[in-house]
């Protein structure tokens, strides 16, 4: 699906003997054109926009002018708070409910106007309605940009805590529009562009190279370095996805370097907006980085270059609040990727040189704790 040359398509190619693919499309302008890249995809002009409060009101009218131009027959949108507390079950039945309320069928479709958090579980609901519906995700934050949005990862957060209740369903089209990223906050930039250092610290050292020289471009708004970024990370994404879609190969769980510190202490903070999802991964790549290099597996000068690239970029590198070893050692037990009680991690052997570690010893991950905390 080519319908604007200006625009960059980066296809995700899921599926063998049963072909699913669809488009990521990337660029200025895309929210207006919605209504042009939905009318060949969707079964049905019956579609429901859920958002949240901050973002309908720079948004929502604009998404549904385009929608309802293109003949799209549009629910009364379902607007959530905004912020990670939002990812919980009673939100996902208020969704489910609202829904059912409207009579959409087999071939509704839901569209997810907004970051993370909204596509997450719009996706879920999505997933749950008549045992699946089409979804839609416009994500809006350069975090949802570059990550969420991408690879059918939906679910809610739970008192044990973060996205255990989830599936994984593929949204039949991506639009990213870089236009919103002028209205984003610069803390909400920074969250994002700590997922897009993760896939350089992935496996792409030359990306890494890249961000050194073009990062500061990016978190100011430069449009060039903007879309040449998320296209990147789309593209890192993707691939990893295509190979592993449903987590099995211990491929796509390289995706979460970072995210079993970062998720521990997003936890610890209980999601009150202290410490957002982005900063989390930040600091969580960085202490991953640490410990592969307390286990003789990274060497130093790798992880002093991303502390370096960190504080260049204005990023955390350390928990804005008080944190326990204990703790943390407790909330990392309950991680998902963990098994058979024993926890899991995505450590490095150097700048775009991750791997999955089963086989961690809770003893030295504790002395690594007890000296960071």
């Amino acid at each position: 699906m080519i319908l604007h040359s200006s625009k960059n398509i980066v296809r995700v190619n899921l599926g063998a003997s049963e072909p699913r693919p669809y488009d990521i499309v990337i660029g200025q302008g895309v929210l207006a054109q919605a209504g042009e890249y939905l009318t060949p995809l969707l079964a049905s002009k019956k579609i429901c926009i859920v958002t949240d409060e901050t973002v309908a009101k720079l948004y929502l009218v604009k998404l549904m002018r385009t929608l309802e131009e293109a003949g799209f027959n549009a629910c009364p949108p379902i607007i959530l708070p905004a912020g990670e507390q939002t990812k919980n079950f009673e939100q996902l039945q208020s969704i489910v409910e609202k829904c059912l309320s409207y009579k959409l069928d087999r071939n509704s479709t839901l569209i997810a106007l907004g970051g993370g958090v909204i596509g997450d579980i719009t996706g879920l609901a999505a997933a749950l309605l008549m045992r699946g519906i089409a979804f839609v995700q416009v994500p809006t934050t350069l975090l949802s940009q570059v990550d969420s949005s991408v690879g059918g990862k939906t679910g809610i957060n739970t008192a044990a805590g973060k996205n255990l209740v989830g599936a994984f369903y593929q949204p039949k089209i991506v639009l990213i529009d870089t236009d919103a990223l002028k209205t984003l906050p610069l803390r909400e930039l920074k969250a994002g562009y700590a997922e897009i250092l993760k896939y350089a610290l992935i496996n792409d050292p030359a990306f890494f190279n890249w961000l050194e020289q073009n990062g500061k471009a990016v978190l100011e708004g430069n449009d060039k370095a903007q879309k040449y970024a998320i296209d990147a990370s789309c593209r890192n994404k993707a691939a990893i996805v295509e190979e592993d879609e449903n987590e099995q190969k211990d491929v796509r769980a390289l995706l979460n370097f970072g995210h079993s510190f970062g998720h521990a202490l997003e936890a610890l903070g209980g999601y009150d907006g202290r410490l957002l999802h982005g900063e989390a991964v930040g600091v969580g790549c960085l202490l991953a980085s640490e410990f592969s290099l307390q286990m003789g597996l990274c060497p130093e000068h790798d992880v002093e270059r991303l502390r370096l690239h960190l504080l260049k970029t204005g990023l955390m590198t350390e928990a804005p609040f008080k944190v326990m070893a204990q703790d943390m050692l407790l909330s990392m037990r309950g991680d998902k990727k963990n098994n058979d009680g024993r926890i899991t991690l995505i450590l490095s052997k150097g700048i775009g040189q991750a791997f999955v570690d089963r086989h961690i010893s809770e003893t030295e991950l504790l002395a690594f704790l007890k000296k960071k905390f």
